[in-house]
């Protein structure tokens, strides 16, 4: 699902073929957090667990995903970290997980939790419609999905590359499942993703440059999760955004134990630190993460918790249909939907 930065990644993988001399365990998180919250949560769990060495790769939710897949005969990676559960339910359904029960199971679901103790709900991604607030007054901006079709934003739509990331296929897997609702397939869904393949200027492989394109009016209007817009937002972008009247997709984002971990003890020992008080809330004030939770203290929430949670209304949304069906979409959506809006 998030901020996907080559450079990061490429330190990353550089770190992960280092050898730990220095007698800690290593202990190697694959996610889509980005490095301004994996970087905190990696010195917050240290300070807390001198001996274990904590090396992250970020990247795309699909790519995470991706990249389990190809190494499930070798395992490189320990914590699963990030992510839509429909994502974790193919990785089920790929025998990617094993069976672990954090100490906070209890305290979240029963949406989002996975079979046979496979995955956990740690976050809620709420997706939004954001745009460049100098060149968009807030009530002139698209207040709904179906706006983001009007005449007036034609080629001025940007849109994350869909195929790599869990936000778009989810939001993408709620237009389509809307579509079911009212026409009985995939035709009205995909018809409307064909509209706005026509208003879209450009498909944007990462979301750093998604949101930067945004700030330089390189593109007005775009759907994305509302993390990376109000991280953006304080570190001055000119970005707002609307919650969709018709419904927010609000995206459940899973952590699980990587079958086959190298280093399983330090990894059910990231898991249990996880969704703690401690660590949801230096994501909410860090990184602006809504915690899976709703037992956190009240009075160390951050306001904008309680903000969002008056304003958003969240959209049925059938996550099991679209575990088991969105791949396919997704592949013919690739295939014969995207380019063809401009035809």
């Amino acid at each position: 699902m998030h901020r996907h930065r080559s450079l990061s990644l490429v330190v990353a993988v550089i770190a992960l073929g280092c050898g730990g001399g220095n007698g800690r365990t290593p202990l190697v998180l694959y996610s889509p957090h980005g490095p301004d919250q994996l970087g905190a949560l990696e010195k917050a769990f240290e300070a807390r667990n001198p001996s274990v060495d904590v090396r992250w790769l970020d990247m795309g939710s699909q790519d995470v995903f991706d990249r389990l897949r190809s190494e499930r005969a070798n395992p490189q990676a320990d914590v699963w970290f990030g992510g839509p559960t429909t994502i974790f339910d193919r990785g089920v359904t790929d025998s990617l997980l094993s069976p672990y029960r954090p100490d906070w199971a209890s305290r979240v679901g029963p949406r989002g939790v996975g079979p046979a103790d496979l995955y956990w709900p740690v976050y809620r991604t709420p997706a939004v419609i954001a745009f460049n607030a100098t060149a968009v007054p807030r009530d002139s901006a698209p207040m709904d999905w179906d706006d983001m079709l009007l005449p007036k934003w034609k080629d001025e739509v940007l849109i994350r590359d869909p195929m790599a990331s869990g936000t778009m296929r989810a939001i993408w897997g709620y237009i389509i499942y809307r579509g079911i609702l009212a026409g009985g397939d995939t035709t009205p869904g995909m018809a409307w993703l064909r509209k706005l393949d026509g208003q879209t200027r450009a498909y944007v492989l990462s979301p750093l440059l998604l949101t930067e394109k945004l700030a330089r009016q390189e593109g007005l209007v775009t759907l994305w999760d509302l993390p990376d817009v109000l991280i953006d937002r304080a570190r001055g972008l000119p970005l707002d955004y609307v919650f969709p009247a018709g419904g927010t997709v609000v995206i459940d984002d899973a952590i699980g134990l990587v079958r086959g971990a190298r280093h399983a003890e330090a990894a059910k020992k990231f898991i249990d630190w996880a969704a703690t008080d401690e660590a949801l809330l230096l994501a909410a004030r860090l990184t602006f993460r809504l915690p899976a939770r709703t037992d956190l203290p009240k009075d160390s929430v951050p306001p904008w918790i309680a903000d969002v949670e008056s304003r958003m209304r969240e959209a049925p949304m059938d996550w099991a249909l679209l575990a088991r069906e969105g791949p396919a979409w997704m592949a013919y959506w690739d295939q014969r939907v995207r380019g063809s809006g401009k035809r």
